[in-house]
């Protein structure tokens, strides 16, 4: 039978059901917290595996194009900031010494990002000759 005792629990739980959702407990929302941003870390390393593997399949192409990308966007940040740093100075140095027009400016934050870049590069070359790869040339697949 419905008895008082089980009214009172009925509304007591009803209660506690509503003080729970107006006021949460802490420890349950920090947890999901932490659950969120291990969702989003794990996805993220899952990202740069992927980015990985889609490197070495790039790496390993015979296409110069494909595989020769990487250097070549070295080479172009190593000009680029030759240029901007001594080249451009004394291009225009000789260009006011023989009456010519003056060299274009680069921006430097181009340049900037350009660098970034080749820093990046240059930390994944010193972590392979750590791990003792060779990257010398390029492979054909």
């Amino acid at each position: 039978m419905f008895g008082i005792d089980d009214a009172i629990t009925s509304v007591a739980n009803l209660a506690s059901t509503v003080v729970e959702r107006i006021y949460p407990d802490a420890t349950t929302i920090e947890k999901a917290k932490l659950d969120r941003i291990a969702a989003e870390i794990s996805n993220e390393f899952n990202l740069v595996l992927g980015q990985l593997e889609i490197n070495k399949i790039e790496a390993a192409s015979s296409s110069i194009f494909i595989a020769g990308a990487r250097p070549a966007a070295m080479w172009v940040g190593v000009i680029t900031l030759f240029y901007i740093g001594i080249g451009g100075s004394l291009l225009n140095w000789l260009a006011l010494c023989f009456n010519l027009p003056p060299f274009p400016v680069i921006l430097n934050s181009a340049s900037t990002d350009i660098l970034m870049g080749l820093l990046g590069l240059g930390g994944l070359r010193t972590f392979d000759k750590l791990k003792g790869i060779d990257t010398k040339s390029i492979t054909r697949g």
